[in-house]
């Protein structure tokens, strides 16, 4: 009797770490569409009308390697270290643990206030710049645009670590939806200003809407006494957590070291790369990569704040729930990273020319996106499996890990100058691989180390069904654009391509579903939208 309860409560609380994933992925999945998909479209009217290959070194490089230098290095320490507090563990009141956290999400805006003045005084002294120079302009607004978004973040923390995903859907929907209307305008107005300043005014739109929209919805509508948002008091600065204080000193640490294996390609095309190469790779790493921040960036967010929550309670078959969840995450990311690897280079070049125009598909980029398409799946991967090890590690482990952190980026470094010169944004794209194969290598060892006397996890189990007519459809589209697309007659042969592509991924499709049925119904409940789908599967596995 005994037995059957205790495996009812493990069943009851894996299936509500899973429906918990589900739900916290489905919202940053939205988030990311909605913030993704607008640059989009937006990006493919400027690029094919406004922008010439080599201004977008400007747009898709300098500008945005600017902003994620500063926002990281100010934020990604206290973000990772105050998501990992179970809010509702040691019994005290919700405002007592939101004072908590808020004493050190707070120390992200004098953090930020330095990095930015840092960091605008670097480019200013490297480049030579004065005040009056349009660059020095727009690094100026750029840096006051992100001390704006700083001023949202301990406000951002609070709301993930209560869970309140539809504020963020909405907040970071609109706030890019104003960025991007700020661009269009002001492209399209053709007004007499610098494009540099054009870049810094829409991302001060960004940084301003994320601002009111925390700002106003906590001060506005949420039950909260100021002095738990606001826990500046003198007898409040006396309480800090320890703990929390060593994590938030640790990630900071592992934050210098993930920004240089993160932008470490970014440093490399501007010290090495022509502005051809910076636009060309800048291109594709914002054409490649909308597939990481759509899908794999929320999912890595919420893997690991699922993973963060399992780790932190004292639950007894927690090894348990924590195999099952990274199996069903690693699986997933697999699958998601081998479709691309399977249609993305034999229509990359189709893509390129049907959004962006021939100027941009007959160089190099068409080339470096094919590439891209194998990387993205060692980019998931490593996500996923860093996600687990920063959720579950323990101080002194993380500790120890930042030796072969350090030892991989020096690695890295040296691949990208090597492969830049020699192969320009192919040699990028194949140095990253090299990079995150590695980081995969560390993050395997320390998984299979936690696991080691548990069997609630293998490797092996990871790998989703349909991996072999994925490997088919691949080698069927490759043959398809070696024989039938032409580019100079690309209207007319292009349709017969893209038929056998479609033929190709629907029965992919078909197949993965038939045998991932549970997996992907508990991500993307189908079975709702689409419950004639079961009924066919049904019906083939019994005619077998």
């Amino acid at each position: 009797m005994s037995n059957s309860s205790s495996s009812s409560d493990t069943k009851s609380s894996s299936d509500a770490s899973s429906s918990d994933f589900s739900r916290t992925f489905k919202y940053l999945l939205a988030t990311q569409l909605c913030s993704r998909g607008i640059p989009f479209i937006v990006n493919a009217v400027i690029l094919r009308n406004f922008l010439k290959v080599e201004d977008f070194a400007l747009y898709g490089v300098q500008f945005p390697l600017f902003v994620n230098c500063v926002l990281f290095l100010s934020r990604e320490g206290f973000r990772r270290a105050c998501l990992r507090q179970d809010m509702k563990s040691d019994g005290s009141s919700t405002e007592e643990n939101i004072a908590k956290i808020m004493k050190f999400a707070w120390l992200v805006l004098p953090c930020g206030i330095i990095i930015t003045t840092a960091a605008s005084g670097f480019v200013f002294w490297w480049k030579g710049l004065s005040f009056s120079d349009p660059y020095g302009k727009g690094i100026l607004i750029t840096g006051s645009a992100c001390i704006l978004e700083l001023l949202a973040e301990p406000l951002y923390i609070l709301s993930q670590n209560l869970l309140l995903l539809k504020l963020r859907l909405a907040v970071e929907t609109a706030a890019t939806f104003f960025r991007c209307i700020t661009t269009a305008i002001l492209f399209g107005m053709r007004v007499d200003m610098e494009k540099e300043i054009i870049f810094a005014l829409s991302q001060t739109a960004y940084g301003m809407c994320l601002f009111l929209g925390y700002w106003v919805y906590f001060l506005r509508f949420r039950p909260y006494r100021s002095s738990a948002l606001f826990p500046f008091r003198a007898k409040d600065k006396k309480n800090y957590d320890g703990e929390l204080l060593k994590m938030c000193e640790l990630f900071a640490l592992q934050s210098c070291v993930k920004l240089i294996l993160q932008e470490g390609q970014n440093f490399v095309l501007l010290q090495w790369a022509t502005y051809y190469n910076q636009a060309v790779y800048g291109f594709v790493d914002n054409l490649g990569s909308l597939v990481v921040r759509m899908v794999f960036l929320p999912f890595e967010e919420s893997t690991y704040a699922t993973f963060a929550r399992s780790a932190s309670g004292k639950d007894p078959d927690k090894d348990k729930r924590l195999g099952s969840s990274l199996t069903e995450a690693l699986k997933l990311v697999m699958l998601i990273g081998l479709i691309f690897m399977a249609f993305g280079p034999s229509y990359s070049y189709s893509l390129i020319r049907l959004v962006y125009g021939q100027k941009w598909s007959d160089g190099e980029a068409s080339t470096a996106l094919g590439y891209y398409c194998f990387y993205i799946i060692v980019l998931a991967m490593n996500g996923t499996s860093e996600a687990f090890v920063h959720a579950v590690a323990k101080k002194n482990q993380l500790l120890w890990s930042n030796l072969p952190s350090v030892l991989i980026t020096i690695i890295y470094v040296v691949l990208n100058i090597l492969l830049v010169n020699s192969a320009g944004a192919v040699g990028l794209i194949l140095a990253n691989s090299l990079n995150m194969i590695l980081r995969i290598i560390y993050s395997g060892a320390f998984i299979k180390h936690y696991f080691q006397d548990s069997s609630s996890f293998s490797f092996y189990k990871c790998l989703p069904e349909g991996w072999k007519v994925l490997l088919f459809s691949g080698i069927t589209t490759i043959i398809s654009e070696r024989i039938f697309l032409d580019r100079k007659n690309f209207w007319a042969t292009f349709i017969v391509h893209f038929t056998i592509g479609v033929a190709c991924f629907c029965t992919s499709a078909f197949v993965i579903y038939r045998h991932e049925r549970s997996l992907i119904n508990r991500i993307i409940p189908i079975n709702k939208i689409f419950p004639s789908i079961n009924r066919i599967v049904r019906f083939r596995d019994h005619s077998d």
